[in-house]
């Protein structure tokens, strides 16, 4: 599914998409991935969720959506992650909108980064639930 200008607009100014707002994702977790090639692994990830998951990135920003009925699931609303590179560390932040959703998600965002730096691997994934 592609993004439309509204959906870039909204993502801007932090505007919650209205299918979504009934389900506001409140559950919420971060981690600071130390890497030199944090730009590389952002865009790598992005690159591969893209074929089926809306995705929007640039060389230092990203952001991915995982629809609340991925793989038969049913959410309470969609999950989104967003990414930050910087020249030492990625930045990744999670929000859910169930337990079980944020969970599974740590477990894939570090099992699919850890594979794009199978040369570095494994990065030490501290996540911080907020």
């Amino acid at each position: 599914m592609r993004q439309t200008r509204l959906d870039i607009l909204r993502r801007q100014h932090g505007i919650t998409h209205p299918l979504l707002s009934g389900f506001p994702m409140s559950i919420i977790s971060t981690v600071h991935v130390p890497t030199a090639h944090a730009s590389r692994y952002l865009q790598q990830l992005c690159k591969h969720w893209s074929h089926n998951l809306t995705v929007e990135f640039d060389p230092e920003h990203g952001t991915v959506t995982f629809p609340r009925n991925a793989r038969g699931a049913d959410w309470p609303g969609d999950a989104i992650l967003r990414l930050e590179a910087h020249a030492d560390a990625l930045d990744c932040r999670l929000e859910a909108s169930a337990d079980g959703q944020l969970e599974a998600l740590k477990g894939a965002v570090a099992r699919h980064i850890d594979r794009f730096a199978f040369r570095e691997a494994p990065l030490p994934f501290d996540w911080r639930d907020q």
